[in-house]
């Protein structure tokens, strides 16, 4: 199976993370689409860094290289931190005050609109509310 997903902090840390709930899951997904092809943000990957912060400096050191990785990975397009990206999410994080979109969930769904891309490996369904596709339901 090929196709373009955007890969979505839950997907990354829950392919790095074994105690991860979904880690079996979220590999087993990757070994399947070995031609897929990944779009995520730096944002994302920010927050996946985040996520690994207060878990020791050996968990701090796997989330470094993994996010290395992702960088040069040919099958993975990350999409730059831009001021403009920032306002833009800031925007729909503005407007969507009903929500619990948090502010890189808002700059993924408009990363994901802009480039066409349908499907969120992630189980957070938000992304369903604005009519994308998860994965991991």
């Amino acid at each position: 199976m090929g196709g373009d997903y955007f890969a979505d902090t839950f997907y990354w840390v829950a392919l790095a993370y074994p105690r991860d709930a979904w880690h079996h899951r979220v590999l087993s997904w990757q070994q399947s689409n070995p031609t897929a092809r990944l779009v995520t943000t730096e944002d994302v990957l920010g927050e996946v860094l985040t996520w690994f912060a207060p878990r020791g400096p050996t968990w701090r050191a796997v989330a470094t290289k993994m996010v290395e990785r992702v960088l040069v990975n040919q099958r993975v397009q990350a999409l730059p931190q831009t001021s403009a990206d920032f306002r833009a999410a800031l925007a729909v994080y503005g407007s969507r005050l009903d929500k619990d979109y948090s502010l890189v969930d808002c700059r993924s769904m408009l990363a994901m609109k802009s480039l066409g891309v349908s499907e969120v490996l992630t189980n957070d369904h938000h992304f369903t509310q604005e009519g994308f596709a998860i994965v991991f339901p």
